[in-house]
């Protein structure tokens, strides 16, 4: 059901009311979004919010080679080398229910002509039968791209397009939501507990330090953030430390904000008291650099562009900490 997604913020409310209306009919839904947003969640939603058949995911990224049109439509015994008997495909284990079309993006140009068809007529042919087959199922579509790029590169049919593109939700990225984020890490200590993992009260400054990272990977990142932090942990110990990347942002984020004025008086001592008893400006710095010299594998002219300060400036501070 909608309730199903986690968070209060007007972005995820806004998704759960989309979902309510796209759930009372059986016109094709297209979902729109970064990887890591939840687009399978909001596809199980709209199944799940009015039940009928089974729930089909179907990786479009997955299906390479020759048999690609057999894994979606089934073939008929003799169709080709191997195909002892008649198989089901896909799209037929689907009939009656849904079939979710995870990252459509990827599927390429010939199977997207048959795809076409399905979505028309809402018919398919088996590999190497002569017959069409009807279906009765509602068709979600996800992807990470923008189709309409992908169509002006010729990498996606315009027509496909148009013809998924009747009711479509975008999912918001993590970062333009994150007042969800304390409730999200509840709810991943929750789900991991339910499977064996310990559960711990997350303290304040690494509250803190979860809220200020962009999360790329969105809430797909946070949950192997706080899976980790789960398993990592011991009963009478402190939180076990944060993933590299999570770290890395907020060692950096004392030297970024240090790097114009250093900059500015590449002599100058610049001292402050650290923003947490945590960890120093110094070895904020010292860690940042450090993440950025292992991110680029050496190469210094890049971990300085990572670091967002002067290639002079990293030399400095390099000397400075007695990093090699």
């Amino acid at each position: 059901m909608a309730h199903e997604l986690i968070g209060q913020s007007p972005a995820i409310a806004f998704v759960r009311r989309l979902i309510v209306k796209a759930a009372r009919n059986r016109l094709p839904v297209l979902l729109l979004g970064e990887t890591g947003t939840g687009k399978e969640v909001v596809a199980r939603a709209i199944h799940n919010a009015c039940p009928r058949g089974q729930f089909v995911p179907i990786d479009c990224g997955s299906l390479v080679g020759t048999l690609m049109e057999s894994e979606l439509f089934g073939h008929v015994k003799g169709a080709f080398t191997g195909a002892a008997d008649n198989r089901k495909g896909l799209v037929e284990l689907a009939d009656g229910g849904t079939a979710f079309f995870d990252e459509i993006g990827d599927l390429p140009l010939d199977m997207q002509v048959k795809l076409l068809r399905l979505v028309q007529e809402r018919e398919f042919r088996a590999v190497g039968s002569l017959h069409w087959r009807k279906v009765d199922l509602r068709i979600i579509a996800a992807t990470h791209r923008d189709l309409k790029n992908e169509i002006v590169a010729g990498r996606f049919r315009e027509d496909l397009f148009y013809r998924l593109n009747v009711f479509a939700i975008r999912l918001p990225a993590l970062r333009e939501r994150m007042d969800d984020v304390p409730l999200l890490v509840q709810h991943f200590l929750e789900q991991g507990r339910s499977q064996g993992l310990p559960w711990f009260d997350a303290p304040r400054d690494v509250m803190e330090t979860l809220m200020a990272h962009d999360w790329p990977g969105n809430v797909r990142e946070l949950k192997h953030c706080i899976d980790r932090m789960a398993a990592m942990y011991s009963e009478g110990t402190p939180v076990a430390s944060l993933p590299s990347a999570v770290e890395y942002r907020r060692a950096s984020a004392g030297l970024e904000r240090l790097s114009i004025a250093v900059d500015d008086d590449p002599q100058e001592e610049f001292r402050q008291a650290p923003p947490s008893p945590v960890i120093s400006i110094p070895d904020a710095q010292r860690q940042a650099i450090c993440a950025a010299l292992a991110e680029t594998k050496g190469e210094r002219s890049e971990a300085a562009r990572l670091l967002g300060i002067g290639r002079t400036t990293l030399y400095r501070k390099m000397k400075e900490y007695g990093i090699a």
